[in-house]
């Protein structure tokens, strides 16, 4: 069923899933195994883009009132407030670093990857801990 809390619930799976994958694809960076970090890289980019883009279609076609529920309750749109002052910027910042990465860009690939590290984190802590999966 295509709940507000049943999305949440499903993002909050695949944070964690994807997170585990990017814990690997740096674990792989610093054994210098420099083609699999590259390889789990693009695989946690397609995954969190797959993510982004279904939850798109969820909240601008298929369900345009999907989380209303939150924007009643001023206690979760601040949580989920908290939780987009982190995401968004590392969706941004996730194409240039895999950009960089493909392209070698190591110094500018690093600085990225210590500023998407920052926000990945956030993204991760505020989706996971502060979105509660139903309404409070």
């Amino acid at each position: 069923m295509l709940t507000g809390p049943n999305v949440i619930l499903t993002l909050k799976i695949a944070v964690a899933a994807v997170t585990v994958l990017l814990l690997a694809a740096v674990l792989a960076a610093m054994r210098g195994n420099y083609r699999l970090h590259g390889r789990l890289n693009l695989l946690f980019f397609t995954l969190t883009l797959m993510a982004v883009l279904g939850l798109e279609v969820v909240v601008r076609i298929l369900a345009p009132d999907v989380f209303d529920y939150i924007n009643r309750d001023n206690t979760l749109r601040r949580a989920l407030n908290w939780h987009l002052w982190f995401s968004v910027p590392s969706t941004f910042i996730l194409p240039a670093m895999l950009y960089t990465g493909l392209k070698g860009y190591v110094r500018l690939h690093l600085s990225l990857a210590a500023c998407f590290a920052v926000l990945w984190s956030g993204t991760f802590i505020t989706g996971i801990f502060f979105l509660p999966p139903t309404p409070w």
